[in-house]
């Protein structure tokens, strides 16, 4: 067995916050440019790669079936944008994607616009960002990260001579065209990765002398630039976690200045799409916790003018609209399924999707042209691979462009998905997603894996993942807990999950668990938990509550050090998390805070096998939240399980960027699973 990596003897720091003295002897991880740290780091690389040398040849085969799961000669399905038809394609043994196009039709010659694979060349990681096509075609804004961080720098080519134009910018966020193709507009991060000013830039100049059109003082509210579909307006919105404010420009203007919709209101969210002479507007104003759709005329769109088009449902939150020359489509969400509406503009002959399972996953596809007599959809379920659907607005048409192909085989008819309730403490009822292979016998013997996020609103969605396959063969009941905190269940459910009652979200994957066992799927210490980012804190923090009832724990990128992030201003994007986890100057905030906080709650016990992973680079979860987290439990963990720390020394948040390179992260991760759960190969 290979040797712990030693804990250098440092000086404590304390952390003072509400009258609370926190002495922290590992915040000396926090210092990356100590070259003690980057080595610390890499030994216990090292060590996690001993721990797992004997799944070595596991590793390898769950690699070698992943990827024969994909397709890697591939094209996506074409975007008609104008004359030309857009899309992407990818080639063998290849890591990155190459963007292309054709002018007239399928049938005319290939102009490669952007090879990632070259535009990768020479770093550790590379990520596209913004790819956005001037209006008469002719120019490419793009921007790419080749550190992992998510912030990108910004390049503008020609794409009749292939020249890159003026000088490239740095930190950049969001971008768009005006319709004189020769003005951009973009925003930059500040150093707490807050999308903070808004730039316009002339073609030609140097972006030095660009024009600062907003800088935003106030550190909850980030930026963000959009287009309208109809090609008539620019948005420029300013949100927090609670708050919006959309300012609009029409594109033929692009020396004006940006105008107000409505200024910020606190705690009222807002959005704005156009059609015709109005502005459609879904906003959560005057108490329509579920959202409501308005409209307001172009000329005046005064929150006193907004008139009501879509009521506000209780049972029926509103998540989106896109709007076509003679349709509206709105997504919307109730009994935690996604369900579209199509009308035409005013709301008129309504009628609805009707998608072919009873549990499925529905998103907008790429639509880019405004008359448009069909919708593109991603469809998907916990067994039908994604596919790309053109949905006949007219007529109701069900088109399926495409189907993601697994090239090594693949039967549904092999795999039983279903959705089940679970019942949390306080008796709400929380749905519970599974997918297991076919004659799985259900004698509480089975592994298990359940997965949660349950923050930010954001909902876990019941999709195919080709990956997981390796897992269901080998006997393993793969489970999703749609828990509070998600907007599964609507706007409520989010706010059942966040500020003080964020506890919810915890005790409902807690409840998951236990009903998967009362079912009889499987056991105690048989079922491993996976979560990144806030679902690490998930994990982590369910842990800690009950470590007797999960037998192996995967926390990729786990914010897991919530006191010390929240308190810490400085740190990228603390101060717009205040409407999300707390207020740490708030005493009560404060203490509910620290009283679930997983690094803090910490104790001398029996711990779960532990994988925890972060990247150098990470903005969002900072590498050394999971590090001090490894490193604390080292002291207290009561047992001989593994405890495991790998860091990607040239990624961020995301992990490795090539499409390859990723599987081989996902091939370790569910090699440690195996392991501890002792599941060897296939049944």
């Amino acid at each position: 067995m290979a040797a712990t990596p030693p804990i250098a003897a440092r000086r404590p720091e304390a952390l003072n916050a509400q009258g609370i003295s926190l002495n922290d002897n590992y915040s000396w991880l926090r210092y990356k440019d100590d070259p003690a740290v980057i080595a610390y780091l890499e030994a216990e690389n090292t060590y996690a790669s001993a721990m797992l040398a004997h799944t070595s040849d596991l590793q390898a085969q769950l690699y070698t079936e992943m990827r024969g799961r994909i397709k890697e000669d591939d094209d996506s399905v074409p975007v008609q944008m104008g004359d030309y038809i857009y899309y992407t394609r990818t080639e063998q043994d290849k890591q990155y994607t190459i963007y292309c196009r054709k002018r007239g039709g399928l049938d005319a010659p290939e102009e490669i616009l952007l090879d990632g694979n070259a535009l990768a060349a020479g770093h550790a990681f590379f990520r596209m960002g913004a790819f956005k096509v001037s209006a008469d075609h002719n120019l490419l804004a793009y921007s790419i990260d080749t550190t992992g961080a998510i912030v990108f720098t910004l390049y503008l080519k020609d794409l009749r001579s292939g020249e890159l134009l003026d000088t490239a910018i740095p930190d950049t966020a969001s971008v768009e065209w005006a319709a004189d193709n020769r003005t951009l507009f973009y925003t930059i991060y500040d150093e707490t990765h807050r999308p903070f000013k808004l730039f316009r830039h002339r073609l030609g100049n140097d972006p030095g002398s660009d024009e600062l059109l907003h800088h935003e003082t106030d550190d909850a509210f980030y930026l963000g630039l959009s287009s309208a579909r109809s090609k008539r307006f620019l948005f420029f919105s300013l949100n927090s976690m609670s708050t919006s404010e959309v300012r609009y420009l029409p594109t033929d203007t692009p020396d004006n200045d940006f105008s107000m919709v409505h200024p910020r209101q606190h705690w009222m969210e807002y959005s704005v799409a156009h059609h015709g002479d109005l502005f459609y507007i879904r906003t959560n104003d005057g108490g329509a916790l579920n959202f409501k759709l308005m409209t307001a005329p172009v000329s005046n769109p005064a929150k006193s003018n907004w008139r009501e088009l879509l009521p506000h449902r209780s049972d029926t939150l509103i998540e989106g609209v896109d709007l076509f020359a003679d349709y509206l489509v709105v997504y919307e969400r109730r009994v935690g399924l996604p369900q579209i509406r199509i009308s035409t503009p005013g709301g008129q002959n309504a009628r609805y999707i009707a998608f072919p399972e009873p549990v499925y996953s529905a998103w907008p596809g790429q639509n880019e042209e405004f008359a448009s007599n069909s919708v593109r959809l991603n469809y998907s379920s916990l067994v039908t691979p994604r596919s790309v659907i053109d949905y006949g607005l007219a007529d109701g048409s069900w088109t399926v462009r495409k189907q993601d192909v697994i090239p090594s085989g693949y039967n549904p008819a092999d795999y039983v998905s279903e959705r089940l309730t679970a019942t949390a403490s306080d008796g709400s009822q929380i749905p519970l997603s599974i997918v297991y292979r076919k004659g799985l016998q259900r004698d509480g013997k089975n592994p298990t894996l359940l997965y949660g996020y349950g923050s930010y609103g954001y909902s876990s969605e019941p999709t195919f993942d080709s990956k997981r396959l390796s897992l269901l063969d080998r006997g393993f009941v793969y489970a999703i807990a749609h828990i509070r905190g998600g907007q599964e269940l609507g706007r409520s459910w989010y706010e059942q999950g966040r500020l003080m009652h964020k506890k919810n979200t915890f005790s409902d994957f807690i409840a998951c668990a236990e009903h998967l066992i009362t079912l009889h799927y499987t056991q105690p210490q048989r079922i491993a938990i996976w979560g990144a980012s806030a679902g690490g804190l998930l994990v982590t923090a369910v842990t800690n509550m009950r470590p007797d009832l999960f037998g192996a724990v995967v926390a990729k990128v786990p914010f897991t050090n919530v006191i010390a992030a929240i308190t810490d201003p400085k740190l990228p994007l603390t101060v717009i998390e205040y409407e999300q986890w707390g207020n740490p100057h708030d005493p009560e905030a404060f203490a509910y805070m620290l009283s679930y906080s997983p690094y803090e709650n910490l104790q001398r016990r029996a711990y779960p096998a532990i994988l925890a992973t972060g990247g150098l680079n990470d903005l969002q979860v900072p590498y050394w939240d999971p590090a001090k987290y490894v490193a604390k439990l080292r002291t207290l963990k009561a047992d001989s399980k593994p405890l495991l720390l790998r860091t990607n020394m040239s990624a961020g948040h995301g992990g490795a960027s090539g499409r390859f390179d990723y599987l081989k992260e996902i091939a370790y991760e569910y090699a440690f699973v195996l392991d501890a759960l002792g599941v060897a190969g296939k049944d």
